[in-house]
């Protein structure tokens, strides 16, 4: 067992675990309580610290999301503010680096909840996202995962060997 060094929360780690995730953590709480510190709001830090994730590729966010199992990447993400009981999310994007700022514009921008694929990929494009290549989620650690749950012709839940279906 493992225990947070922000939360004290315990937790069984997979293995691996030990490639910097604690320290991608902590720049990202970081660039949180930077934004809290300097009278930001709680939705500004909470996108920050998604972003700062999401552009970590040791996460399944953004630049380390895992492959779908034709090998492409399909992204969601949402956000929710509880002051004004609202919230917004996009899902099934593949061009767009940060899902979860998109997800702010469709709540704060449009009457809807949710935009999906190519909707959500025009709109974010509207609002001024510039789209990245397919080739930027890419990353080895997670092609070689996509590689092995393909060897192994096995549905992978949580790449950690817990949890495959056959």
């Amino acid at each position: 067992m493992n225990i947070c060094k922000v939360c004290r929360f315990r937790y069984a780690a997979p293995p691996y675990v030990n490639h910097g995730h604690n320290a991608g953590l902590r720049d990202a709480l970081q660039c949180g309580t930077v934004i809290l510190q300097n009278q930001g709001t709680s939705l500004d830090a909470v996108e920050a610290v998604v972003r700062c994730l999401e552009d970590n590729p040791l996460f399944n966010a953004g630049k380390g999301a895992v492959f779908t199992s034709q090998g492409t990447h399909e992204l969601d993400a949402s956000i929710m503010d509880g002051r004004q009981l609202a919230c917004g999310a996009v899902a099934a994007v593949s061009n767009v680096r940060n899902p979860v700022s998109v997800a702010r514009r469709v709540m704060e921008r449009t009457p809807h909840i949710l935009l999906v694929g190519p909707g959500a990929e025009a709109f974010a494009v509207e609002q001024g996202f510039e789209p990245v290549p397919l080739e930027y989620y890419h990353t080895k650690r997670r092609y070689e995962q996509l590689q092995q749950a393909r060897k192994d012709a096995a549905i992978v839940l949580d790449h950690t060997g817990l949890s495959k279906v056959e």
